[in-house]
C-alpha cells in the first residue's frame, strides 16, 4: 500500500504543477463546492480556531486542482483528475509550525443534463502531522489513510443551488474506521454585480452552507458556512476561467482534516479562494 500512496503523492503532484487543458474552461460538468472543506482548488485562510489540539490562530492552505481529461458530446459528461494539498499551521509558535497534512487524489466522472448534474468518484486520501508539531506537542499519531467512493447529485434552482448524496470507505487504516458520510448543501450566486473591484470587474455575492455527517463520529453533522464576494477573472490563453472570491467562513463539528477527525472544532476567519 505504501507504493500506490507513494504513486498517488507523485500523480497529484504532476496536477497541481500541469497547466489546464485546451478544453478546460469555466463551464464544468460539476461546478466545484463552494463551502467543503476538501475541495480541492488554491486558497489561503485565516483562521481563529478553538479544538482540543490547538487554540489560536491558524493559517490554512490548499492548493488543489480538477483537470479535465475527456469530454463527451454537447459537455454531457466529463471525466477529471483532481487532487489537493491542504495544510494547516499554528501561528502562534515561533516557527510557524505545520500541523497537518492532507493529500487528496480522485478521478470524478461528471454528469449534467439540464439544471441536474452529478458527481461520482474513487479518491485516496492520507494524512501527516507536521515534524515540529510532533516535537512539541507529542501527539499519538493515527495513520488515517483511505480510498473511498462518492456520490453528488446537485441541482440549480436560478441563482440557488442544492446538493446531497454521500461516501462509503473502501479501504481504510485504522481498520476501525466506520465506513459511512452523508454529505449535503446549498450555495447561492448573485445574478448580477453588486459592486466594482477595480480593474477585475464587478463582484457578486456568493454564500455557501455544507453538512457532512459521518458513521464514524455517530452521524455528528459537521457544518461549514462561507460568504463573500466573488469575481470572474477573464479568461487565459488556454480558455480556462478562473473564480476569485474572499469569503467570511466558519465551521463547527468534527475536525474536516488529518488525523484529528475524533476531535471537535470551531474555526471563524478569512479566505482568499481561487477555483475554475
Amino acid at each position: 500500500m505504501s507504493r500506490f500512496r507513494h504513486a498517488a503523492l507523485l500523480l497529484g503532484l504532476a496536477v497541481l504543477i500541469a497547466p489546464p487543458l485546451g478544453a478546460q474552461d469555466s463551464a464544468r460538468t460539476f461546478a466545484p463546492l463552494v463551502a467543503d472543506p476538501k475541495q480541492p482548488h488554491f486558497f489561503a485562510a485565516w483562521l481563529w480556531v478553538t479544538s482540543p489540539t490547538v487554540t489560536g490562530q491558524v493559517s490554512s492552505v490548499g492548493l488543489g486542482e480538477d483537470i479535465g481529461l475527456i469530454r463527451g458530446p454537447r459537455r454531457a459528461w466529463e471525466v477529471s483528475v483532481a487532487a489537493g494539498v491542504f495544510s494547516q499551521f499554528n501561528m502562534g509558535t515561533r516557527s510557524n509550525d505545520l500541523i497537518n497534512t492532507d493529500f487528496v487524489i480522485g478521478f470524478p466522472l461528471t454528469y449534467r443534463r439540464g439544471a441536474v448534474s452529478a458527481r461520482a468518484r474513487i479518491y485516496h486520501q492520507s494524512s501527516h502531522l507536521g515534524d515540529e508539531f510532533i516535537l512539541n506537542q507529542n501527539p499519538t499519531r493515527v495513520n488515517l489513510s483511505f480510498e473511498a467512493a462518492e456520490l453528488l447529485v446537485a441541482h440549480d434552482l436560478g441563482s440557488f443551488r442544492v446538493y446531497g448524496g454521500g461516501e462509503y470507505v473502501l479501504r481504510h487504516e485504522p481498520a476501525d474506521l466506520r465506513p459511512g458520510l452523508l454529505h449535503a448543501g446549498l450555495e447561492y450566486r448573485h445574478a448580477k454585480g453588486v459592486m466594482r473591484i477595480g480593474g477585475l470587474g464587478d463582484g457578486r455575492i456568493v454564500a455557501a452552507l455544507d453538512a457532512k455527517s459521518s458513521e464514524e463520529r455517530k452521524w455528528r453533522v459537521g457544518w461549514s458556512a462561507r460568504a463573500g464576494i466573488e469575481v470572474r477573472l477573464a479568461a487565459d490563453g488556454l480558455g480556462a476561467a478562473r473564480g476569485l472570491s474572499l469569503q467570511l467562513q466558519a465551521y463547527t463539528g468534527p475536525a474536516p482534516y488529518g488525523q484529528f477527525y475524533q476531535e471537535n472544532v470551531q474555526s471563524v476567519g478569512i479566505g482568499v479562494h481561487l477555483a475554475l
